[in-house]
């Protein structure tokens, strides 16, 4: 009786630890890029400096949720960095 209790509950941890790789080679790719493009934007020199902060902030807030798992937001914050980064190169 003891393995029809055992027998689910480690089925659906395992269905739990698989759904936090989702977004992991995505929240990966997307720092990576931002923080190279954060670069060339500091490199070339820019009117944007409140985008690049607002870049700065959300790639820093991006590498924490990648440390804790949490790949969804480390990608949608990676997305919105890169954005701000694009913005700041054009001068906004």
């Amino acid at each position: 009786m003891k393995s029809w209790i055992a027998l689910p509950l480690i089925a659906l941890t395992l269905v739990g630890c698989s759904g936090r790789t989702a977004y992991r080679d995505s929240c990966a790719t997307q720092l990576d890029s931002a923080w190279q493009e954060l670069d060339l934007a500091k490199a070339e020199g820019f009117a944007g400096t409140v985008s690049y902060s607002k870049a700065l902030s959300l790639l820093t807030g991006a590498k924490t949720q990648q440390q804790f798992e949490r790949f969804e937001g480390c990608t949608q914050k990676a997305e919105k960095a890169r954005f701000y980064i694009r913005e700041s190169r054009a001068g906004r």
